[in-house]
């Protein structure tokens, strides 16, 4: 939340999404869609799967000792990958097990296109027994693809990988539902659903107590702040320094735009001038801002000390 050179409001992405890469999970979200649309076909579900970093060992490495693997190379952007995947989705089933489509998005999966030498999309190439076999670039008409699909099989018979995909599917990757829950709180943070975000946080104090509760403060901050002027917020509290909500809506700001030793020291003049309930409430002001920047940051030390003394 420190950026001492511009001012932003926005919580920490990496926190926010569990140090998941936003990239490799919305591959993933297209890749669930993708899966779910083949549910219905028990052949496509077999010999069609998507592939990830996580996978790639099990599903096209370990896969290539039974049957040919064949990697499809693409991203959602790319018009003749949408002109070859169909193709080589029919041909997989068609085909009925005896080689493998291995869907990968070059896009949120670039150490598997970095690995295959990736120049140019649509790029498919084949692996059998572990060995790279390179197929063809482009998108060519099905019949052409069948021609390098019969030749890869009998390269692969040559190599003695001649077998088939039973009724088992490949082995995916588990889920992993807390994942999922990181995930889902960081969709609902972009939208600015901040409510949901803050109750799928609530429900992760059970997996990382302290992740999940910073990710809650950064939440709350940024739903204070959201439509607040920075420097009307700022002016407002320093022509009336003692009024708590004046304070504390400059404080956040302060925080935001990566200034907490103001913020602390803002809040915690008004818990030295007030008394009673008010002065509670200002320590609770502070004490909530020290939970966001994090009890080892210096800001946050140093402060502890004034607060107290400004207490007692």
């Amino acid at each position: 939340m420190r950026d001492n050179g511009g001012m932003t409001t926005q919580p920490n992405p990496n926190l926010l999404r569990g140090a998941v890469d936003l990239a490799a999970v919305a591959a993933a979200r297209q890749a669930q869609e993708q899966a779910a649309a083949r549910k219905d076909d028990p052949t496509a579900s077999r010999v069609i799967i998507d592939v990830t970093e996580a996978s790639f060992e099990a599903n096209v490495i370990g896969m290539s000792q039974t049957v040919p693997v064949v990697v499809d190379l693409w991203a959602s952007w790319c018009g003749p990958c949408k002109q070859l995947s169909p193709v080589l989705e029919k041909l997989a089933v068609e085909y009925g097990g005896r080689w493998i489509l291995a869907k990968v998005d070059v896009d949120a999966e670039q150490q598997i296109a970095a690995a295959f030498r990736v120049q140019s999309i649509p790029t498919v190439v084949a692996v059998i027994g572990g060995q790279v076999l390179p197929l063809f670039q482009g998108a060519l008409p099905e019949a052409q693809v069948r021609q390098y699909l019969d030749e890869l099989l009998r390269v692969a018979g040559e190599a003695g990988v001649n077998g088939s995909v039973g009724a088992a599917a490949p082995p995916e990757p588990a889920v992993d539902e807390e994942d999922t829950r990181w995930d889902r709180a960081a969709d609902a943070v972009e939208a600015g659903d901040w409510n949901l975000a803050i109750s799928l946080y609530e429900q992760l104090k059970d997996v990382d107590a302290e992740q999940a509760e910073a990710a809650i403060a950064q939440v709350a901050l940024v739903r204070r702040t959201e439509g607040i002027d920075p420097s009307a917020a700022l002016a407002a509290a320093d022509a009336d320094p003692l009024d708590l909500v004046k304070a504390k809506a400059a404080a956040d700001v302060e925080v935001a735009t990566g200034a907490p030793e103001a913020a602390f020291d803002r809040l915690i003049a008004v818990v030295q001038a007030s008394s009673g309930d008010d002065k509670g409430a200002a320590r609770d002001a502070v004490i909530e801002l020290f939970a966001l920047v994090g009890d080892a940051d210096p800001a946050v030390i140093a402060a502890r000390t004034k607060l107290a003394n400004a207490l007692f």
